[in-house]
């Protein structure tokens, strides 16, 4: 239940930035204690920090294993984004501690993203924009896009339920999809590369779609970069760790790909100036989800999971790390 057993609501930290659906969501049921960096968390009072059963995981702010272990009775921490590598999985499950994300909610609107950055990628759509505002139209048509989606094949590095989505928008544009993931996708009839490397020969457009953390760190390097070649695309909405950042800059400068479109940065919301100076990447600010309707509908199931859980109900989307298993 949410109270504790001596009548009182049960103590809740909400974490990151601040999201008035969330506190307003949380606070008539629960006594919430609002923090919105790790070193606002490192002042918390022990006696205070002794009391938390729940924390509130607003945005991509650092839940790592020595900042959960301040919180002794910690039960649940319910993450906002599908996206959960800046929380200690590992921790949590030697705990016990419940980890929950905010999965399907925002599918469509990430994958309308991805197409839609990879559409004004290849089509170079921003120039052409600039071309109009800048009033050089009447001085002549704007020049012929060397790229298309006409004779591409995508090669999704992922294919989890957004990938999955992605893939549904590019067949039903007439472009090929193959995938590349740790194992084959159950009910997933795209051919299936167990190989980054090989995949990347075979194709001309990489849309990353994977986990971040330590497993897929930089996989996107040098070598994929180059065996992609020439005609090369990279389309990032995945987490800007899994990108070489400085391979990437290095292969858009001197032609070893042709363009990248990047919604995730390695170190966002600084993005490196040698990346804003290039003409052939596509730059957005971390906006694949970014509507009001899906931002809403994630912050929601942040607050969903946590009165799931404190009503003695199970969680709504515990993360595969942390499995539901009954109390």
């Amino acid at each position: 239940m949410a109270a504790n057993t001596a009548g009182q609501k049960a103590d809740l930290l909400i974490y990151g930035p601040s999201k008035a659906l969330i506190e307003n969501g949380l606070s008539p049921q629960f006594a919430t204690h609002i923090f919105k960096s790790l070193e606002d968390v490192e002042r918390l009072a022990p006696d205070m920090a002794a009391r938390i059963r729940g924390v509130a995981v607003t945005g991509l702010v650092q839940a790592n294993g020595k900042m959960l272990a301040r919180f002794p009775k910690l039960e649940i921490v319910s993450s906002f984004g599908v996206g959960y590598d800046h929380v200690d999985v590992n921790y949590a499950r030697e705990h016990n501690v419940i980890v929950t994300n905010t999965p399907d909610v925002l599918t469509e609107e990430v994958a309308d993203t991805a197409l839609g950055l990879l559409i004004a990628t290849v089509r170079e759509f921003i120039p052409a924009e600039r071309y109009v505002r800048e009033g050089k139209w009447a001085g002549g048509n704007f020049r012929l896009s060397p790229g298309s989606l006409r004779d591409r094949t995508v090669g999704m590095v992922g294919m989890g339920r957004i990938g999955q989505a992605i893939a549904r928008r590019l067949e039903a544009s007439l472009v090929p999809v193959v995938y590349h993931s740790r194992r084959p996708a159950e009910g997933v009839k795209n051919r299936h590369y167990p190989s980054l490397i090989e995949m990347a020969k075979d194709v001309d457009t990489l849309v990353l779609i994977t986990p971040g953390g330590a497993s897929t760190a930089k996989m996107i390097n040098a070598e994929v970069l180059k065996v992609l070649g020439p005609r090369g695309v990279v389309i990032n909405v995945a987490r800007g760790s899994v990108v070489d950042e400085e391979a990437l800059i290095a292969a858009l400068k001197d032609g070893t790909i042709a363009a990248a479109g990047l919604d995730v940065f390695a170190h966002e919301p600084n993005v490196p100036q040698a990346l804003r100076d290039l003409e052939n990447v596509v730059l957005l600010p971390h906006i694949a989800s970014a509507s009001v309707a899906t931002r809403n509908a994630m912050d929601q199931l942040v607050v969903d999971n946590l009165k799931a859980w404190f009503a003695g109900k199970p969680p709504l989307t515990p993360v595969p790390e942390t499995p539901f298993k009954g109390r």
